[in-house]
């Protein structure tokens, strides 16, 4: 059985560093080849804030986030990103949108050639994961022949708003909007992309509880055929094994098909 592949598309800096290490971990620990694309093929950089501590040291990744970080930034594979423009998405088994909220971010998020990647890939009904503001991309990624956000029919959840308005009201002192990617809340944005406000999914109420490699109950994400969604950081494990979980199934019922048919064509 080939295998399989997840295509993580990164901006050059300011990507959140847990979103992106620890579904990264997971997805390789699955024996899953991850691949990163930046927009020129240049080495990203996550957000240095969250290595060193957004305030007084705190509100930044975990220590076990930063050591696969560190990890990450030692591959092959992190090194030496592809360009969006160049990539053939139907290589790939699945796809992972991480977010992060510090302005380098926007050179993600408003990428035409990363929409037009993602509407590719989006067709192909392939497994599909964001988070928090990764979801944004997904928002913003038009079908042409519907006029429609390709999340117009989906549940789906994002980085909800009172999550990010906590975050920026408590650190506005010291940072002013570095919680604030732009001035709409990305709840806001991506409610306005759906059919019905219904379809958005909040989760729990709650600022700190975060799953964990071995306990997720914290965690929160959505399902809706082969799109998950999650909202912060803390949704990260549980996001990464679903995403596992349905590019491997996927994987063996091709393989399994293809099996079939090759056995088909020789009788």
């Amino acid at each position: 059985m080939p295998r399989a592949r997840v295509l993580i598309p990164l901006p050059d800096h300011d990507f959140d560093t847990t979103e992106v290490a620890v579904p990264w971990r997971i997805l390789t620990r699955a024996d899953i080849e991850v691949v990163f694309a930046t927009e020129r093929g240049a080495p990203a950089a996550c957000d240095p804030l969250l290595l060193s501590g957004v305030v007084f040291g705190k509100l930044g990744a975990e220590p076990e986030a930063k050591a696969l970080y560190e990890a990450l930034t030692k591959t092959a594979a992190f090194k030496y990103p592809l360009a969006f423009g160049s990539l053939d998405v139907a290589s790939f088994d699945g796809l992972l949108l991480p977010g992060g909220h510090a302005k380098g971010m926007r050179q993600y998020l408003e990428s035409r050639a990363l929409f037009d990647q993602v509407r590719a890939f989006w067709k192909l009904r392939r497994p599909v994961a964001a988070i928090c503001h990764g979801v944004l991309v997904l928002a913003r990624t038009v079908d042409p022949e519907t006029g429609r956000s390709v999340l117009f029919d989906r549940k789906t959840t994002c980085l909800p708003k009172y999550m990010e308005r906590t975050a920026w009201l408590s650190t506005a002192w010291k940072l002013r909007d570095y919680y604030r990617t732009y001035p709409e809340y990305v709840e806001d944005e991506v409610k306005r992309s759906l059919a019905h406000p219904e379809q958005f999914e909040r989760g729990p109420i709650h600022l700190f509880a975060k799953g964990t490699d071995v306990d997720d109950r914290a965690a929160f994400i959505v399902t809706d055929a082969n799109y998950i969604s999650g909202r912060w950081p803390g949704d990260a494990y549980r996001l990464g094994k679903a995403l596992a979980d349905k590019v491997l199934a996927r994987t063996v019922a091709s393989s399994e098909d293809g099996t079939s048919r090759a056995s088909t064509a020789r009788r």
